[in-house]
């Protein structure tokens, strides 16, 4: 199978390849993984298609989506399912990320994305155990070429920067006027990316995800 022909078949079940690596034995990987793929949402539309599923009237409608539909595709290309919920133990998921060349820490310590920003997120990933050879990503990270930085000045809050996440600070303002704000349409340091505003993420979406941050 082809990096090409495994994209396709992501895109017809509403999934993106986000990143790809070839891991080494400093990677955490399943055994005898020569290819590690992860994969996001494929956007515009992936909202569209969570709220039609079957799973969307359950508790983690998300989580249980990916599970079916990643597991599935698992089957069809030989490959082993991996997903970023379920634990502890959890898989590695952030450090598999800074090695795909297309993911990077950003300035307010939140992981960016070539083509998502600060909206990429992890849907689950696939392990092959043969070598899928892969695109070649050289790009330095977007951050380095955005002039402004609006994500670092976004959070009213200040509780996302250089110095990590401040969880306490962005939960008290969610439970006051963040209500009226990141509650209902999305963390403002994330939205404010110069990429992430064209990424096509529904506003719906990115409440559904805060207010699940805000219940845990």
């Amino acid at each position: 199978m082809t990096f090409d022909e495994l994209a396709a078949l992501c895109a017809a079940d509403g999934l993106a390849i986000v990143g790809a690596f070839h891991p080494d034995t400093n990677d955490k990987a399943p055994i005898g993984c020569q290819t590690l793929v992860m994969l996001g949402p494929d956007e515009p539309g992936f909202w569209q298609r969570i709220t039609s599923c079957p799973e969307y009237s359950a508790a983690n409608p998300i989580d249980r989506w990916s599970e079916r539909v990643i597991g599935r595709l698992a089957t069809k290309v030989s490959a082993t399912a991996l997903f970023p919920f379920g634990g502890p133990a959890y898989q590695p998921f952030i450090s598999w990320a800074l090695r795909t060349g297309q993911i990077w820490s950003s300035p307010v310590s939140l992981l960016v994305h070539d083509s998502a920003g600060l909206f990429v997120s992890f849907r689950g990933a696939l392990a092959f155990m043969q070598k899928i050879d892969l695109p070649e990503k050289t790009e330095p990270s977007p951050c380095e070429s955005c002039v402004e930085k609006p994500c670092l000045t976004a959070c009213p809050v200040a509780a996302l920067g250089p110095q990590g996440y401040d969880v306490v600070a962005c939960h008290g303002y969610l439970d006051g006027a963040g209500k009226e704000t990141c509650l209902s349409s999305g963390c403002l340091a994330r939205c404010s990316c110069p990429i992430s505003k064209n990424y096509g993420r529904l506003a719906e979406q990115s409440a559904h995800h805060m207010r699940a941050f805000q219940k845990g």
